[in-house]
């Protein structure tokens, strides 16, 4: 037990640059108080003490803010990054070295007593702050799911996953250590450029489409009055400005 408590402090140092030393992380942080106490809980429930288990894990949820099911899998080294109104379902599992933050739910859809309900999350998934994660489907190792995103479907391993519903965003998982804090900044508050975002680069896309079409029309025009030919005109109709849609799209 103290050498996963060792080990869960020390992921704790790494992973948060607010952690000052040992001692704060053991006696502040919320999120390393729930994952000890559900470990309680889980031993007593897979003991097949329910009650206990279920009451353990009700006592968490008032002293820290976050509700884990008892009879759900946590691995190692997972970190619930402030925490509070994290819910955790029965049949949820969480893999090594995931990363969770304030507000996630990783929920069910299903009333199926005894079916697999809640996520998988792979290895070193990131959630981020206020992120849905309803099924029970996979996250990819490595995958992230961006802030307020609500995920209904299956997330490869180190895609990202963005917006409601979520859309993926397919990415190489970095080699770089400082890709991989760049990384988690963005899971945690969703800061994520629009020109990464699907959606917006194909409104983009079309946008510029549109724009270029526009000045080809107004060259072929010009090339049609010098010749001679007239064309009508519509000069009621508005011009098309490109880059205040574009600013709007931002």
């Amino acid at each position: 037990m103290f050498s996963r408590l060792r080990e869960d402090i020390a992921s704790i140092r790494e992973r948060d640059p607010a952690a000052r030393n040992t001692w704060e992380v053991l006696t502040c942080y919320p999120g390393l108080h729930a994952v000890v106490m559900h470990r309680w809980a889980n031993a007593c429930w897979l003991a097949d003490f329910k009650w206990l288990g279920r009451f353990i894990s009700h006592i968490a949820r008032g002293l820290t803010g976050i509700e884990i099911h008892p009879g759900a899998t946590i691995g190692r080294r997972v970190f619930i990054d402030h925490g509070f109104g994290v819910v955790i379902g029965e049949t949820a599992v969480i893999g090594d070295d995931c990363t969770i933050y304030q507000g996630v739910t990783l929920g069910g859809t299903s009333l199926a007593k005894g079916a697999k309900r809640h996520p998988t999350l792979g290895r070193g998934a990131i959630i981020g702050a206020g992120a849905k994660v309803l099924g029970g489907f996979t996250v990819g190792d490595g995958a992230k799911v961006g802030s307020n995103a609500v995920v209904t479907k299956e997330v490869p391993a180190g895609a990202t996953a963005v917006g409601n519903p979520a859309r993926i965003v397919q990415r190489a998982a970095p080699q770089d250590p400082r890709d991989q804090a760049a990384a988690r900044i963005f899971a945690a508050y969703g800061v994520m450029p629009n020109g990464d975002d699907p959606l917006s680069k194909a409104l983009h896309g079309l946008i510029n489409q549109v724009a270029a079409q526009e000045q080809q029309i107004e060259v072929m025009l010009a090339a049609l009055k010098g010749a001679g030919i007239g064309c009508q005109r519509f000069e009621e109709l508005s011009r098309f400005d490109a880059d205040q849609l574009n600013k709007l799209v931002d």
